[in-house]
């Protein structure tokens, strides 16, 4: 019971943070909706884009939390701080490449067909989130580097404080007033660059003035590069950041698939898609609180514990799942009424949110159980199955049902449905084959 106790207080602070950063999401959607039907899907496009680029790159840095999590199990608080200072060369690299794609996104737009008259504003966004990148990356280390120290209050604090500052200035972007024209979408861009690099500051001051960090000897000289240590973040980070890429893609390059559907389609699947990821914080949370907790038990070499604490966090994620994919059952009619007033978009989401109640089922399991085995540095076996699964059975299975199935495209070419059977069934077996796949990682460890 005390570690189950343990791993709540950390999940939940984990989680008020987690949603904190979901309200992002969510104001942007209702301010752009608001604003108009065309806002909203160009926003569903671009944030597509955007969350593509950083949540694959935030996976690299995310994957250090074992490692990070384990030394602090073994006492080792000064390896932490050198680890953490090279870990600043793996950020910067990932910046810039992220940077690249999010400001030149024509390649991407072309690719997938996004219509013209939608991509002006969609580009105008994605430069903007550009430039807030490095701020974003910076601020997931210093997350990453308090979770793994079991102590996410900080950041949680922060993520909240950073909300009451996007609400208001989503808005006055986005409709205009004293003196800032209307800005649509991009304005929703605007208020994120600015409270990205508000909060990346104030981390840097708490990593100087709060005691928590003096033991880190955090404030040291920056070495060169250790490219013997950088390799090994590396063959953690990269197949994890992979295999979040493959995920996340798999999930929002329906936005871009359904962008050609129009603004109907575009809009429902925003929605959908919106709750889905806020759900999705749940299990987020279970498994960076279980992780780290896994991790730290592992650091002191008690692999029994470790591994009854990897069961418990799976039982808890089933249970967490049921709950609320049997809310958004419940709900499916009630909540788009939250984001749109347009009836057309509240019955097709609706619709859609049946599908994204048996998608986040099967979501809750799996995403706890990546997490778990990467506590082992088990990375590549999920990774193919998600390359497999996600898009072979998920994105391009829906892709097939929409718009190369004679039988059903004719029904579905102007319906996101397909895409989002097509994920829930590849998420459902993805589940399947990655408790099995824990299960041979804890038995080869016992």
């Amino acid at each position: 019971m005390r570690e189950l106790a343990t791993i709540a207080r950390h999940a939940g602070t984990v989680l008020a943070g987690q949603l904190a950063v979901m309200a992002f999401g969510v104001t942007d959607t209702i301010v752009a909706g608001r604003y108009s039907s065309e806002a909203l899907a160009a926003l569903s496009v671009a944030s597509a884009v955007f969350v593509s680029v950083y949540v694959s790159l935030m996976g690299v840095l995310q994957a250090l939390l074992p490692i990070w999590a384990e030394q602090h199990g073994r006492g080792d608080t000064t390896a932490i701080g050198t680890s953490f200072r090279q870990s600043l060369h793996l950020a910067l690299g990932f910046t810039l490449l992220g940077m690249l794609v999010l400001v030149f996104p024509d390649p991407i737009l072309a690719w997938t067909e996004v219509p013209p008259t939608m991509q002006a504003d969609v580009r105008a966004y994605l430069i903007i989130v550009g430039w807030a990148l490095p701020s974003a990356m910076f601020f997931r280390l210093y997350t990453t580097l308090n979770q793994a120290l079991g102590h996410p209050q900080l950041v949680t604090w922060l993520q909240v404080g950073a909300l009451v500052l996007k609400v208001p200035l989503s808005i006055w972007f986005t409709f205009g007033g004293w003196g800032i024209e209307a800005q649509g979408a991009a304005g929703c861009a605007w208020a994120t660059l600015l409270v990205d690099y508000a909060i990346a500051v104030i981390a840097v001051v708490l990593m100087r003035r709060q005691a928590l960090y003096a033991p880190l000897q955090l404030w040291q000289r920056m070495e060169a590069p250790d490219w013997a240590r950088l390799a090994a973040f590396l063959r953690l980070g990269v197949p994890a950041g992979l295999s979040i890429l493959v995920e996340v893609t798999s999930f929002t390059l329906v936005a871009l698939f359904v962008a050609r559907q129009g603004a109907l389609a575009a809009a429902s699947h925003q929605i959908a898609a919106n709750l889905a990821a806020v759900c999705y914080m749940v299990p987020l949370s279970l498994g960076i609180a279980i992780s780290a907790r896994v991790s730290w038990w592992r650091g002191t070499g008690n692999e029994a514990q470790a591994q009854r604490l990897a069961w418990l966090g799976l039982r808890i994620a089933f249970v967490s799942g049921a709950l609320l994919s049997g809310s958004l059952l419940l709900l499916r009619h009630h909540l788009p009424q939250v984001y749109t007033a347009d009836p057309a978009v509240i019955a097709l989401t609706a619709t859609l949110l049946a599908w994204v109640a048996l998608y986040h089922a099967a979501d809750s399991l799996q995403c706890v159980c990546i997490f778990l085995m990467r506590c082992w540095r088990v990375t590549v076996a999920p990774l193919v199955v998600y390359c497999s699964l996600l898009w072979g059975g998920g994105l391009g299975g829906g892709y097939w049902l929409a718009y190369k199935n004679e039988a059903t495209s004719a029904y579905w070419s102007m319906n996101p449905t397909p895409f989002w059977i097509g994920s829930a069934s590849a998420l459902a077996l993805v589940a399947i084959i990655f408790i099995y796949l824990l299960y041979r990682v804890l038995r080869a460890h016992k």
